[in-house]
């Protein structure tokens, strides 16, 4: 929905952001700002400013930057909206409300009922576990070396031996028949009625994100079948686009993720310290599954089992993972199968080692392939070598090909150069490439050269920022048009509007975006490391050398593109260079 920037500013303009960001972050004022260790990276000297001045943040350390909605968006993983929405209760600023149509208004009204269900039904089945009903089960789960706070962290419950306790104690509570049934907890027939899809089992509730119960998985006490039961598909889960443990392991602030295959592993890796450990629900590894996992992290440690299914199912997890962006390195579990029995015997240290060896996707699914081949024959080693080059083929960008041919060059004691060749051969001929085009010498130095403009374009809005004398020695020799980079080209038409009016505001600058890549790259902007100049002199000649940079850039980018038929073009591309030439003659003063 969309909110007038009028009511966006007056909830950040209420939120004052180191009011707020202290209550996620220890801060210490040091100066105009307050500092502390960065939410979003690890580190152990604080790197990580607050400034009430701008009320903007930046983490000199990794770059994460912007104003109290950045912040939320980037620690609690909302989205603009959302973070709006939880800015603007806390202060009292009432939101218009939305306006449904009658059928989303009826789905939002179902998903509410049944997140209330759920609630109930996992209170309930926590109240089953610490009765006498379950006893058994209880015994169970402290055999499994879980804890008493480890089970209530994670809400662990039992359902009872009788088919109908919980169908009968949510009908008590008001529900009817058919909600019970949409929440997946009841099933129905002919013959025997409504009776509860779960009992005799330990109960794992299943929280998404924001730690609301979507869906359970109960595990049969004794020798019943199936030995793990989930809830079905139902309007609140979807177990291809969530995964156990997610709840916790967002928080965990790890730059990576462990992904296990059970319950049990996760609860166990949690239990030992590796918070940021979750797993998918009963299912293989699903493409909404990774892009859940690229909203908090880019690289992903596979734990599953180590069995022939467990190296099946990693397999298909990294090439997965790979399309979505996130780097997968496979964690091997022997001679234990799996993270639990691993860590309930040779314990977190060991594991934490475990991490450290923890072999590259890629690399991993080759020792996988040479189980095919004979390896010790020049035939089998060629076809092995053969097949190898297709998979290097479909990596798309140049470099991050070369790295991994360089790679596997060095681990099969081959050739680069021929593997190289081999590649760029087996791309070719499958029609996923065409013979590569060597860059003209000059595009190397293109580049470097754009890359120098908008640093300079990055470091003259800074100083517009830091230094308020400076915006009426520039306004008529540089204006908005001349920041090539759309992203500056938006923020500086901002920030002259704001001078303008006679006040600078970067936080609210940042209202205009809603991006959350966008918000990052703009706190970097306002954070560009200036020059360090001694004087006022050097600063004044640094300043026009800037301008000048900045003002040429843009007209030979202009005369490039000018239509040589466009004469009023023409005659104002004329006019700007001599105004250029002039400016060269001019002295700058920023006294």
């Amino acid at each position: 929905m969309y909110y007038p920037e009028e009511l966006v500013e007056e909830v950040r303009l209420k939120n004052d952001i180191v009011d707020v960001i202290s209550t996620y972050v220890k801060l210490q004022k040091k100066g105009s700002s307050y500092f502390g260790l960065c939410p979003f990276h690890n580190e152990k000297s604080p790197s990580f400013s607050v400034s009430r001045q701008k009320q903007m943040y930046y983490c000199f350390g990794c770059g994460a930057g912007g104003n109290v909605f950045t912040f939320l968006m980037e620690y609690e993983n909302y989205s603009f909206t959302e973070a709006l929405k939880v800015l603007a209760d806390r202060v009292g600023v009432e939101l218009p409300k939305t306006e449904y149509s009658r059928e989303a208004k009826e789905k939002a009204e179902l998903k509410t009922v049944l997140l209330e269900i759920n609630k109930l039904a996992a209170k309930y089945f926590y109240a089953q576990l610490k009765s006498e009903k379950g006893r058994a089960a209880y015994t169970y789960l402290h055999e499994r070396k879980l804890s008493d706070e480890t089970i209530t962290a994670f809400g662990l419950g039992y359902s009872n031996k009788y088919s109908d306790d919980l169908y009968r104690y949510l009908k008590s509570k008001g529900y009817s028949d058919d909600m019970l049934l949409k929440a997946g907890l009841i099933s129905a027939d002919e013959k025997h009625g409504a009776f509860d899809k779960f009992w005799n089992r330990v109960m794992f509730p299943i929280m998404d994100a924001n730690n609301r119960v979507i869906g359970f998985g109960g595990r049969v006490m004794g020798e019943g079948k199936p030995k793990y039961l989930n809830s079905p598909e139902t309007p609140v889960f979807d177990k291809s686009r969530n995964l156990y443990g997610l709840h916790r392991a967002r928080t965990s602030r790890k730059p990576y993720f462990l992904i296990c295959e059970g319950y049990m592993d996760v609860i166990a890796l949690h239990q030992a310290g590796f918070t940021n450990a979750a797993a998918s629900l009963g299912t293989a590894l699903t493409a909404g599954h990774a892009a859940l996992i690229k909203r908090y992290v880019k690289e992903v440690y596979l734990t599953y089992d180590s069995d022939d299914a467990g190296t099946r199912a990693a397999l298909r997890a990294v090439p997965i993972l790979k399309g979505a962006g996130i780097t997968a390195k496979v964690i091997r579990m022997d001679p234990y199968k799996d993270p639990d029995e691993f860590i309930k015997n040779l314990g977190a240290e060991a594991f934490e080692e475990r991490i450290q060896k923890a072999r590259n996707g890629f690399l991993f699914s080759l020792e996988m392939l040479e189980r095919d081949y004979d390896m010790a024959s020049p035939e089998g080693k060629t076809a092995f070598m053969r097949e190898a080059a297709a998979r290097l083929a479909e990596f798309d960008e140049e470099i991050e090909r070369s790295n991994y041919i360089e790679a596997v060059a060095r681990t099969y004691r081959v050739s680069a150069e021929e593997l190289r060749k081999l590649v760029v051969r087996t791309a070719v001929q499958a029609g996923l490439a065409k013979p590569v085009e060597r860059p003209k010498p000059t595009a190397g130095r293109d580049k470097g050269k754009e890359e120098g403009i908008l640093k300079s374009q990055r470091i003259l809005l800074t100083w517009l920022i830091e230094d308020d004398r400076l915006f009426g020695q520039i306004e008529n020799l540089i204006r908005p048009e001349d920041f090539t980079e759309p992203l500056y080209h938006t923020v500086a038409e901002l920030l002259y509007q704001q001078r303008e009016k006679g006040t600078v505001n970067p936080a609210q600058i940042m209202n205009h975006f809603t991006d959350e890549d966008e918000h990052r790259r703009v706190a970097e902007l306002f954070h560009t490391k200036l020059p360090k100049l001694s004087t006022v002199h050097e600063k004044e000649k640094a300043l026009k050398e800037t301008i000048i940079r900045i003002k040429q850039y843009r007209l030979d980018e202009a005369s490039k593109s000018l239509d040589p038929t466009d004469i009023k073009g023409l005659q104002n591309l004329m006019a700007d260079k001599r105004a250029l030439q002039r400016m060269k003659e001019l002295h700058i003063s920023i006294n």
